[in-house]
């Protein structure tokens, strides 16, 4: 069924609106549970299926490089082909592949299908807010990216506890087998959503981009993982080639997967360089903290998920605040401030799993969540503000990519840089210390990032049109 949107876009608050809003909420939720819930699952997985910690990190990591990787070529498939058209084609892939994650015998069965699921994950992601931006007319999209992206962080937060209750209670293996009904009702949702398009998308798609980009990261990812001689420092090689002919493709490049010339506005390109470190900071947390808390501090995998219930609750109360907060003063306070109070809250989990949740967690992670709820949404509505209209899915795409991008290098680098390796993590005695360098390094991060924002973010990108 395909919905053609109203001249100028429909409102939020209409039946056609809300089912936008919606569908995109509950697609990019999957994407987003999905990146998280497994980290509670690891340690259960490794026990199961006999798993170093270097098949756990390709666990995590297959699916962001497979996602980081496409994303843009998913963008701009979407704005070519219609965005709810490609946004249902990758929900419907993300749910055959999450069977075969669930189905997995072998370690290396379950990081295919987590490959799988990138690929899959990449035509659903930028279609969630492109849709949005494309639909929903232009006086209301702030309130309804700030309703997405709180929303939307509330299922990536919730993930630690949503996985948690499943290893206990069922098996790892429900961690995916619960994405097949959520896709299910997603796609009953977007049967109402407009169909837009970019009427100036490129004919032809970039599969040099595309493969470029794939090779470039792989390689950098598999060196950061590996750390091993000679495949890592050639795999390094690799990488670094991939890159920057990745860069000299997209320049000559007719129809280019990702326009250079989005990063000619400075405010689109110094978001992104925040959006590197701060959720490079974030993915890396959330992966040493599960770990931590199980093997040092003896919780269970539900204890583990219930100990970020915090972080749930400020993105529950507070993301959509943030919003109003970026359209009010501009987004240049809140991408400055944000980064700084979640590094707080990160030096604060340093005596996680060795005192008591009262004082070694619940601090640290909710002044963590407060920073989060500061940045999420001010953060994604000055990336599409300094993009144009027509180009949504392609910027939508880089956001997105950025993001995993981020993680995956913080991921694949810190457990080898902090002196984890093997099957050390399950070791209390080695996991505790190498905790605390890896908080270190992301409370870095984030200070780096909110430099970056201060001094080259405008504060007049997010000045709500005139209805």
């Amino acid at each position: 069924m395909t919905v053609e949107p109203a001249a100028g876009g429909v409102a939020r608050s209409s039946p056609a609106g809300r089912r936008v809003v919606a569908a995109a909420v509950l697609g990019s939720g999957l994407t987003m549970l999905d990146g998280t819930v497994v980290n509670v699952a690891l340690r259960s997985i490794g026990e199961d299926l006999d798993a170093s910690l270097a098949q756990l990190q390709w666990v995590t990591n297959g699916y962001l490089l497979a996602l980081a990787s496409l994303i843009l070529l998913g963008g701009s498939l979407g704005d070519r082909l219609g965005r709810r058209r490609v946004f249902v084609a990758g929900t419907i892939g993300f749910a055959l592949a999450s069977l075969l994650c669930g189905l997995a015998p072998t370690p290396e069965v379950l990081v295919a299908a987590r490959v799988a699921q990138g690929v899959a994950a990449a035509a659903l992601a930028p279609g969630s807010l492109a849709m949005i931006q494309g639909a929903v007319r232009p006086a209301d999209r702030a309130a309804a990216i700030g309703t997405w992206t709180g929303l939307g962080a509330i299922a990536a937060a919730a993930g630690p506890f949503v996985g948690g209750l499943l290893v206990d209670h069922a098996s790892w293996r429900w961690v995916f087998l619960v994405n097949l009904p959520l896709a299910a009702a997603t796609v009953w949702l977007a049967r109402g959503v407009p169909e837009t398009r970019d009427p100036h998308a490129a004919p032809r798609l970039d599969w040099a981009g595309a493969a470029l980009a794939t090779l470039g990261l792989a390689g950098a990812t598999y060196a950061l993982i590996e750390w091993g001689w000679p495949l890592a420092p050639a795999a390094a090689a690799v990488g670094v080639a991939g890159l920057v002919a990745f860069v000299v493709v997209e320049r000559r490049e007719r129809w280019p997967m990702l326009e250079p010339g989005l990063f000619a506005d400075r405010t689109f390109a110094a978001a992104n360089a925040m959006t590197l470190l701060v959720y490079g900071a974030l993915g890396a947390m959330t992966f040493f903290l599960t770990l931590q808390l199980q093997v040092v501090g003896g919780y269970t995998a539900l204890q583990a998920g219930l100990a970020s219930l915090p972080l749930t609750v400020c993105m529950l109360l507070l993301a959509s605040r943030g919003g109003a907060l970026g359209a009010r003063t501009g987004p240049r306070l809140p991408l400055s401030l944000g980064p700084l109070v979640m590094a707080a809250g990160v030096l604060l989990l340093l005596g996680a799993g060795e005192r008591p949740y009262v004082v070694g967690v619940l601090p640290g992670i909710t002044v963590f969540g407060l920073g989060l709820a500061l940045l999420v949404a001010p953060l994604t509505a000055t990336v599409l503000a300094a993009a144009p209209d027509e180009h949504a899915g392609v910027a939508s795409g880089v956001s997105n990519a950025v993001a995993r991008a981020g993680t995956l290098l913080a991921v694949a680098a810190l457990p080898m840089a902090v002196g984890l390796g093997g099957e050390e993590y399950a070791d209390p005695a080695v996991l505790d210390p190498a905790f605390g360098r890896a908080m270190l390094a992301c409370a870095g991060l984030l200070v780096a990032g909110g430099v970056l924002s201060w001094l080259t973010v405008r504060a007049d990108v997010l000045r709500a049109p005139v209805s």
